[in-house]
This record gives C-alpha cells, structure tokens and sequence, in this order.
C-alpha cells in the first residue's frame, strides 16, 4: 500500500492526523467483506480486499478516513464453501455498524459511507435499511449506503468470481490473483451443461466451482486501471 493510502487508513494514524484529516473532509468510509469462496484463482478475501482498497483511492482522491474492514457479511448462497464464514442474517453485522456509527457520531464526523464489496441481496438490504431507519432517527452524522456492483453503466458487468471480481482485484493486488490454478479453458462445445453458468457449477470438482457469471480465464489484465477508476470515481460522486 502506498504512502498516499496510508495516510487514510485510520488504524495506521495518530490521533492528531485523523483530526488533520476530517478538517479536509469530515467522511469516514466503512467498508464491508466477507471472507468467501471465490474459486480457486482468487483469494478468500476478495469483497473485503476490493471495498477496502476502492475506499481508500475515493478517500485519497476527495479527503476522509476509511476504517478497517469488517470481514463479515450475509446472504450469497455460498454459506457451505470451504472457507466461508458467512452471517445467517445481518443482525450482528448491523450491531457492531450501529455501534461504530454512534462513536463516529460522538467524535463529530459529519459522513459515514457503507460501502459492500459483498452483494448479495441480503447484504445490500441490510445496509440500504441501516441507512435509512439512521437518516429517519434524525442523527448529526449522515449516512450512505452503497454497494460495488451499484456502478451504473459499468465496463465490465458484476459477478462472483468471474472477469469483473478478477479483473478489479488485479488492479489492486495483481500478485493475489493466479489464473494459473484453474485448469486450461475447453473448447467450446455448445453444450449449455458444460458451457454455461448453470447449477453444475455448484457441484464440487467442476473447475469454476463456485463462479457466477462469466469464465474468469477470459479476464484482461488491461483493463483493470479502467474498471478501478470507474468504481472509484462513482463512488466519489456519490458522497461527495
């Protein structure tokens, strides 16, 4: 991680650099993970790794702090993978937000930002529904909640562990994704039940066990940068 992004990352500053930077720009970003299944070519904490390096570029390019990820999340369909610890509903997740939100509050932020990595329904429901009974409770501190697959018009289109996941992650930790461990790519045959993206691809031993969404093997390292900066800058327009 670079100097620039240190410089955001609350758990890295001391107390006088925090209050240094809320003058700039009175924004916290907390961003959400999970620590799930993403294949074998990708890292376990990829929702995590995407929204926590995604809110440090928005927090470098328009000011504010972004807090350590919480690597919990809910829904997704994925809760019987290996190495998967998901939540079964999101009223422990919105316990520890509502608590963190409530000391931001007391320490005089003026913006907090829930920013998921992780999207399924369920998780996007809960921080939409976090965001709107704290806006209704009339708190000082503001709240947004948004999620990564949010971006409209986006170059490449949401999935789990397909090219959009691979592809933005490699922008951000190139040495954590390794296409290498899936087995070469077929030829195409035409057959919906060996091509497609169907249930067979939740049967242990397929070799894209567990994506949803397009071969990852067609990922285009190139196009990280492209798919980075547009996350980043949506996300910036959003709170700014």
């Amino acid at each position: 991680m670079s100097t620039s992004h240190q410089a955001h990352q609350l758990e890295l500053l001391r107390p006088h650099e925090i209050r240094a930077e809320l003058v700039r720009a009175s924004r916290v970003y907390l961003p959400l993970g999970t620590i799930e299944w993403h294949c074998e070519h990708l890292p376990v904490g990829l929702d995590a790794l995407t929204a926590h390096g995604v809110c440090l570029r928005a927090a470098q390019r328009s000011g504010g702090l972004v807090y350590p990820t919480l690597h919990y999340g809910t829904g997704g369909g994925h809760g019987i993978y290996p190495w998967t610890v998901m939540m079964e509903s999101g009223a422990e997740i919105v316990a520890q937000l509502r608590k963190t939100l409530a000391r931001l509050e007391v320490f005089g932020v003026a913006q907090a930002v829930l920013f998921t990595g992780h999207f399924a329904d369920e998780q996007i429901a809960m921080v939409l529904q976090l965001a709107e009974d704290w806006q209704t409770e009339g708190h000082a501190l503001q709240l947004r909640a948004l999620s990564i697959n949010m971006l409209p018009s986006p170059p490449i289109a949401p999935d789990h562990a397909g090219p959009f996941e691979t592809t933005l992650l490699h922008a951000l930790w190139p040495e954590r994704v390794d296409i290498g461990q899936l087995p070469p790519k077929p030829v195409r045959t035409g057959n919906i039940e060996e091509d497609g993206w169907g249930p067979q691809r939740h049967v242990q031993g397929h070799p894209l066990w567990g994506v949803v969404g397009p071969d990852p093997r067609d990922f285009d390292p190139a196009r990280g940068p492209e798919l980075l900066d547009a996350v980043v800058s949506w996300l910036v327009a959003e709170v700014a």
